[in-house]
């Protein structure tokens, strides 16, 4: 009696798993877009913005999918962002690099009417990294709240996949939907890192997910049904 009641409860335990399943697959599709630290980048950014009587601008993956690529240029040199051995790539490296990297259409370049670029040895939220890594003085107020911008693109990535971590946000005053689009109406892979506007994670930046979760939890109760029951 004992041995069939466990039996049927853990039957239901398992069916009721399997169910939920695919709604937890559309939940972790959704958790994708929330999860990439650049979007939430860029809503800081606009969030900020508003409060301060200014546009929000609108958030363009190819754009993006180029801070990507302009952070790439330093190699993992935290060095060389900031202080007296600051460098920058070439503005040749958008037409020649960034863009072809991205798949970005090399005639729908747009200006880029400012830049953020920080880099730290340990990951922090995107909130502390907007208000902390990459507004600094005065300067950066006044890019932050210029009235050239239309667009944003933000990027976030680490090198190797871990520390050092860089952020950058690029702005332009292009016309959103016609500069800096894609070749083939998507970005190219660009792994590792993320860039905002793009429905994706950061690579390797979420390794549990609610899909292992539920299969974990599945396995556990037919574990604990095999060691209820006698052989």
């Amino acid at each position: 009696m004992a041995n069939t009641t466990i039996i049927t409860i853990s039957c239901y335990l398992l069916a009721t798993l399997l169910f939920l399943l695919p709604a937890t697959a559309s939940i972790h599709a959704q958790i994708k877009v929330t999860n990439n630290p650049a979007d939430k980048l860029v809503a800081a950014i606009n969030d900020n913005r508003t409060a301060h009587k200014s546009s929000s601008l609108y958030d363009n993956p190819g754009l993006a999918c180029i801070a990507l690529q302009y952070i790439k240029a330093y190699q993992g040199d935290c060095g060389a962002v900031g202080g007296p051995d600051a460098k920058k790539p070439p503005e040749s490296q958008f037409a020649e690099v960034f863009a072809p990297s991205c798949g970005v259409k090399v005639s729908s370049l747009g200006p880029i009417t400012g830049r953020f670029l920080g880099c730290e040895t340990k990951y922090v939220h995107p909130p502390q990294a907007f208000s902390e890594i990459l507004i600094r003085n005065q300067k950066s107020l006044d890019i932050l709240y210029s009235k050239n911008h239309t667009q944003v693109g933000a990027a976030v990535t680490g090198t190797d996949g871990g520390s050092p971590y860089f952020w950058c946000v690029l702005f332009s005053s292009g016309k959103p939907n016609s500069t800096f689009t894609f070749e083939d109406g998507v970005a190219k892979i660009s792994k590792p890192g993320c860039f905002s506007g793009a429905n994706d994670e950061c690579s390797g930046a979420y390794d549990w997910s609610p899909i292992r979760g539920t299969w974990l939890l599945a396995t556990s109760v037919l574990v604990a049904l095999g060691i209820a029951l006698p052989l």
